[in-house]
């Protein structure tokens, strides 16, 4: 039962790369890197709730839930 994390989505509508959303939010890129990609096992409220300022989002904008069965027919990484 996996949280499926958008951050892609996001940074491409609002035309933001990566390294910099990194540097604004004041988080290591490779961390970012991780986040983006799913490869954490949590998060911080304090993270999420930086994404969500500088992103100018809701959370729910950044996290999906979806079934065991829903991601890996998507192709994530489903443990």
């Amino acid at each position: 039962m996996p949280i499926i994390i958008r951050l892609d989505r996001m940074l491409v509508e609002r035309k933001m790369s990566q390294v910099d959303l990194a540097d604004k939010i004041d988080i290591a890129p490779m961390n970012l890197s991780r986040i983006k990609t799913g490869k954490i096992r949590a998060i911080r409220l304090s993270t999420l709730e930086r994404l969500c300022e500088e992103l100018r989002c809701q959370p729910g904008d950044l996290l999906e839930y979806m079934t065991s069965e829903e991601a890996a027919e998507l192709g994530f990484d489903v443990e």
